[in-house]
């Protein structure tokens, strides 16, 4: 790939080769820092798509084919790859994305990690003998479900397409992968190094386009065995409707509005320093970013001016330029969206302690903004800021907490401060979310299971699980000749 400054240009790659499909079509590809244009995005045509799903058909037959050990031996070469290419990934993920060269950097070494250790799990995708009857051998075996129809977002250009591919591949199955429109050089040049590594051709497809079109054609193939989502709900519930109609499985982790509660046991400063930390990183565009703080009423006070001052510290700028901690929002939507939803608060009666006023500068930026009082009915307490807006709330007791925390239709993520064991315990119990952390607000990692309940989605990324939805469990008796 080019190691100079220009931002790449960007290709689809289907059947082992880069293209820019059939039609000619392309969509703009906006820096967010600039609001330049900095590249064009092919636009997949159907008989793009057509050719890609063949080719992942004729590619599952050859990668599930292969000795694991030589699998694994190509996947470890796309991660020491991926290792050795991070610091010119990142810089084309803050290109097109906005957040901090070192944010970037950081998560395109994290996916080498994350596609190490999903290859090393596949050799343990064990199957099982069962006793059974005299002269019959009864086994459960695990097997790749079959080629496998992707979409990821922007918020992760590189994190989320490398959870899909790590552990489609890693199972020995071939996909189809429609990366974000708007972020797609990240995702192209992960494909790049799984090419380079000597992935055979069709096992690994990029394509790009409209969302509707590409994934409406892909969820209804016959070739697709699963569909494997990261987005909102209402995308999310949409895909999901439309694999049901064809009797397809489908993973589905969704969005979230992840409650913080700060018990009265707990030191305020530090719970205020670690919520503010995770809250400002990806300008807040995280599904597992805290996003409302429930806050016992006797830290209140404390909570928020420590919280305030971490806001403050925060440096919001071009995420290429030195000392930038916070990038821009990704996209004009979300910026007005954010602002929309701090409108909508202020209007009910909340209080601004910081930020709201953008800088007088081009680019999708939004500072840290913390708010107080803010009503029960405001806009913000039901939905998903996905940007850096903190909304600070009291509480009297932890019933009260609890049910606050839980009455939402999302589960993805929840977080709770407390010197309590019981409490932690209590905590653990009664947080209706799938991911959860006590004292800090941890993020995923490839070690350990993430996904939702309720609205935010089903099935699990990560840990030994994130391996179930690419494989067929089959059971298989066998009557030995007498």
């Amino acid at each position: 790939m080019s190691t100079d400054h220009a931002y790449p240009a960007v290709r689809m790659h289907i059947a082992g080769e880069w293209c820019q499909g059939a039609t000619g079509r392309t969509a703009p590809i906006v820096n967010p820092a600039t609001e330049e244009v900095i590249g064009e995005v092919p636009l997949a045509a159907v008989a793009d798509l057509d050719h890609a799903l063949v080719a992942a058909a004729d590619g599952f037959e050859t990668w599930r084919a292969l000795p694991i050990a030589r699998r694994t031996a190509i996947l470890h070469k796309a991660a020491d790859l991926l290792t050795e290419r991070a610091a010119d990934i990142g810089r084309i993920m803050t290109l097109e994305q906005g957040k901090p060269l070192a944010e970037a950097v950081g998560e395109a070494r994290r996916v080498a990690d994350t596609l190490r250790w999903h290859a090393d799990d596949a050799r343990r995708a064990y199957g099982r003998i069962v006793p059974s009857a005299p002269g019959t051998v009864l086994t459960v075996r695990r097997e790749p479900i079959g080629p496998v129809a992707a979409f990821v977002p922007w918020n992760f250009p590189a994190g989320g397409p490398m959870r899909k591919i790590s552990s489609a591949l890693s199972a020995g199955c071939s996909l189809v992968i429609k990366a974000s429109e708007e972020t797609p050089a990240t995702a192209m040049e992960l494909v790049r190094c799984f090419a380079d590594a000597g992935l055979p051709a069709g096992a690994l497809n990029l394509v790009l386009g409209e969302p509707a079109e590409v994934s409406t054609h892909l969820i209804a193939s016959e070739v697709t065995r699963l569909i494997a989502f990261t987005g909102s709900v209402p995308v999310g519930k949409l895909l999901a409707a439309e694999a049901g109609k064809v009797m397809k499985p489908s993973l589905m982790e969704l969005g979230g509005h992840a409650p913080v509660i700060v018990c009265a046991d707990a030191d305020p400063v530090t719970a205020a320093r670690r919520s503010a930390g995770a809250k400002f990183v990806n300008a807040g565009q995280v599904c597992t970013s805290p996003s409302r703080f429930l806050v016992h009423e006797s830290l209140v006070e404390e909570f928020t001016t420590a919280f305030v001052r971490a806001a403050e510290e925060v440096v919001v700028g071009d995420g290429l330029a030195d000392g930038t901690t916070m990038g821009p929002l990704a996209n004009e939507r979300r910026l007005k969206a954010v602002e929309e939803l701090t409108a909508d608060a202020v209007a009910r009666g909340a209080k601004v302690l910081t930020g709201v006023e953008r800088p007088g500068r081009a680019g999708y930026f939004h500072p840290p903004t913390v708010l107080t009082d803010v009503p029960p009915d405001a806009r913000l307490m039901h939905e998903e800021p996905f940007g850096p807006v903190a909304p600070i709330v009291p509480f009297t007791d932890l019933d009260e907490a609890l049910r606050t925390a839980n009455a939402l239709p999302y589960g993805l993520a929840a977080y709770g401060f407390t010197d309590s064991a019981a409490t932690a315990e209590r905590l653990a119990g009664e947080l209706e979310a799938g991911i959860l952390s006590i004292n800090h607000c941890g993020g995923s990692v490839h070690e350990a299971p993430s996904g939702g309940v309720k609205d935010s989605g089903y099935g699990r990324e990560g840990g030994p699980e994130a391996l179930d939805a690419y494989l067929v469990t089959k059971r298989v008796s066998h009557l030995l000749a007498s």
